[in-house]
């Protein structure tokens, strides 16, 4: 295919196509960082203008410093989320890295994997990935499989890829599913349920999520030796789950929260059924044992073994469902609407106070209008 220079810049070309159609391209010669000769060069444009531009954008790119995202301006999203995932992989918790690498086999290189990163822009981002997600899926999950996106997006920005996150602010708005928590009242009638139709290790378990908000994997991950009776505390170490036992999610997770009396009687019956069970299979109980262990044979018991139970609880107690993390959020907002401070909040769930206010906000707003209403009444009185 025979080049022919243009007259605006030496960089610029024309040709023609297997149709004779008349094409324009560019060439552009420059060093990398290490001094190396590269060559940049794009054809297809039907117009010297369109091409004329592109060059200009690439000649600028290159002045500016910005020789990555230049020589990795045909990088295509699959192709990035091998380098980001190959990168970091290690430096992410393992629970991290599962449900990363499973977004970007199932959902993110389906959708956009083709596309190039550098000229991937917002509405395409939104009809391909954002809308055909929001087909299959609640948009709580799309808003989780749209911010795994944009830390990859921000990981390529970092790399000097690409020169910004254009995602960052796209919202997903809508959820179907209710409310992931209980009021007070719901929360006094799952207990009652559960304490009628549950066995005595699901019924613990339950207590002391909802006492305790720990989080479902650190009160797995609980030993005896973590429980001080007489002290009524417990002490967060570790987590447990179908993956293993590891270390808390944050350094803010090692914790020591105190617990209330029920908890502490319910505990202390629970410890005795767990030395007859352990008994039962020639075992004696010890400070290095899990603390909810199975009726059938004395091992720790499953993360999954809670879905069912809690299925089984709300449709006796007549109440919508909620997740083990439920009881987690339940905790939270029910120490909210008892003025409970942000700071002690944090430390007791083992976040930094501006998550909880992250989370959280809806209530702390409920709370500022009353308290706008009582100062008026205090006045008015």
């Amino acid at each position: 295919m025979k080049m022919h220079k243009s007259k605006k810049d030496n960089d610029l070309y024309f040709y023609f196509n297997s149709k004779g159609e008349k094409m324009w391209c560019y060439r552009y010669r420059y060093y990398d960082a290490l001094g190396k000769r590269r060559e940049k060069s794009k054809q297809g444009y039907t117009s010297e203008k369109d091409a004329y531009r592109a060059l200009l954008e690439v000649k600028a790119s290159i002045l500016n410093g910005e020789v990555k995202q230049v020589e990795n301006s045909n990088l295509t999203v699959s192709e990035w989320l091998d380098i980001w995932y190959e990168t970091h992989e290690n430096d992410w918790e393992i629970t991290t890295r599962i449900q990363r690498e499973d977004a970007i086999k199932n959902q993110i290189k389906p959708l956009l994997g083709k596309y190039k990163l550098a000229e991937l822009e917002k509405t395409t981002y939104k009809r391909v990935y954002i809308n055909e997600l929001l087909k299959k899926y609640e948009p709580s999950s799309v808003r989780l499989l749209h911010s795994i996106f944009k830390v990859a997006v921000n990981a390529a920005v970092d790399s000097e890829i690409i020169p910004r996150n254009r995602f960052n602010k796209i919202t997903i708005s809508g959820d179907k599913k209710s409310k992931n928590f209980y009021t007070p009242e719901e929360l006094i009638a799952f207990l009652t349920a559960a304490k009628d139709i549950d066995n005595i290790t699901n019924y613990t378990t339950i207590l002391l999520l909802a006492y305790t908000g720990l989080r479902k994997g650190e009160a797995l991950g609980l030993m005896w030796k973590n429980v001080d009776l007489n002290k009524k505390t417990i002490t967060v170490e570790r987590t447990r789950d179908s993956i293993g036992v590891r270390s808390p999610k944050t350094k803010r997770s090692y914790r020591t929260i105190p617990i209330a009396g029920l908890l502490v009687n319910q505990l202390q019956i629970y410890r005795a059924w767990c030395k007859q069970t352990m008994l039962s299979f020639g075992k004696h109980l010890s400070d290095e044992d899990y603390v909810f262990i199975t009726y059938r044979s004395g091992a720790p018991m499953s993360d999954n073994t809670l879905k069912y139970s809690f299925d089984r609880i709300s449709k006796k107690a007549g109440l919508k469902s909620i997740t083990p993390h439920g009881l987690r959020h339940t905790h939270a907002t029910v120490l909210i609407g008892q003025r409970t401070p942000v700071k002690v909040i944090a430390e007791r769930l083992g976040n930094t106070p501006q998550m909880i206010l992250d989370v959280y906000g809806h209530s702390f707003k409920e709370l500022e209008e009353e308290a706008v209403i009582a100062f008026s009444k205090a006045l008015n009185s």
